[in-house]
């Protein structure tokens, strides 16, 4: 097994990432036959009931992960929610699930971003690769899950 810090996390509902501001996480590759990965996301409390709802639903979904470094890529897995326990002011979410997208998209998703944000000609090609060393996320067209 082996064992990395998870410092981003997106969960895929009504057919966009959103994020999810992380108090702590961790990711098990558990290097099974399976290629079984367990991310255990530490939340704000009041993300319990949309994360027990989704546990309820038992059906898979995707969530992306930015594993040990902010610059890093994000995986993208194919999970279901195992547990949705209360601790304290926060809860913790433990997801199983398998690497879903080997094809490392972000870079087509942050050239649509900046293309939508209005970008052309050589401003797009230095803000491209500014940000495809910085690694930002890119926003969701939905909002993050705040209350």
């Amino acid at each position: 097994m082996k064992t990395f810090k998870v410092v981003s996390l997106q969960v895929w509902h009504d057919n966009e990432y959103v994020d999810f501001p992380l108090i702590d996480g961790l990711i098990i590759n558990k290097e099974d036959e399976k290629r079984t990965w367990y991310i255990e996301a530490f939340l704000d409390k009041q993300h319990y009931d949309f994360m027990r709802d989704l546990q309820q639903s038992k059906e898979q979904f995707e969530i992306q992960a930015i594993i040990s470094y902010p610059e890093n890529d994000p995986a993208t897995f194919l999970t279901f929610i195992r547990t949705v326990k209360k601790i304290n002011e926060s809860i913790s979410v433990l997801f199983e699930g398998h690497l879903h997208k080997r094809k490392n998209e972000y870079a087509e998703q942050l050239l649509t971003h900046l293309i939508d944000e209005g970008f052309k000609g050589d401003d797009l090609i230095n803000e491209f690769k500014v940000n495809m060393l910085t690694k930002p996320k890119i926003p969701s067209k939905k909002q993050t899950m705040q209350e």
